[in-house]
């Protein structure tokens, strides 16, 4: 494995993601990206890569309520619990407004998780994503668990933080 200096381009990574069920070379750049080495050190004094340090900035940004440790990954389970509270910009009915169906993401499993958080961290840093918060005001926005199942008005009455990276 390479260590990175972290030059990784930021616009091909995220378009690694997008395209990943469609080509195999975003495929494979997408995997060259996640195992590649960052220089840091993990706690069990391993060495870290990019997917570690994907999914412990995911665990840091969108799983407060699974009370991880400092520097602990997100798993499958925490990623897959969050991903239905994402949404750009506003909340409703649009399902381009929910993050994780406007990038058909139906199931989220082992096999797909830290692509997943890979997604939503590649696309807050140089994806549609960041453009529009930089052009058009659009954040992506943390709401409440299972926006599917909520009255209109838990839906009008729910809490929302926007995440600025």
């Amino acid at each position: 494995m390479e260590t990175s200096t972290y030059k990784i381009r930021g616009k091909d990574f995220y378009d690694a993601i997008v395209h990943f069920d469609e080509s195999e070379e975003a495929m494979e750049y997408y995997y060259s990206v996640m195992d590649t080495l960052t220089g840091r050190k993990n706690k069990d004094g391993s060495d870290e890569t990019i997917r570690e340090r994907i999914l412990k900035a995911y665990g840091v940004l969108f799983c407060e309520e699974f009370d991880l440790l400092p520097g602990q990954p997100a798993g499958v389970d925490e990623v897959a619990e969050t991903a239905d509270r994402l949404y750009i910009g506003s909340m409703g009915y649009d399902p381009n407004h929910w993050y994780r169906m406007k990038y058909h993401f139906p199931v989220i499993d082992f096999d797909n998780y830290d692509r997943f958080a890979a997604l939503v961290l590649a696309d807050m840093n140089s994806g549609p994503l960041h453009d529009a918060a930089i052009n058009d005001g659009d954040t992506l926005v943390v709401g409440e668990a299972d926006p599917l199942h909520m009255t209109p008005e838990q839906r009008k009455n729910q809490k929302v933080t926007p995440v600025v990276l």
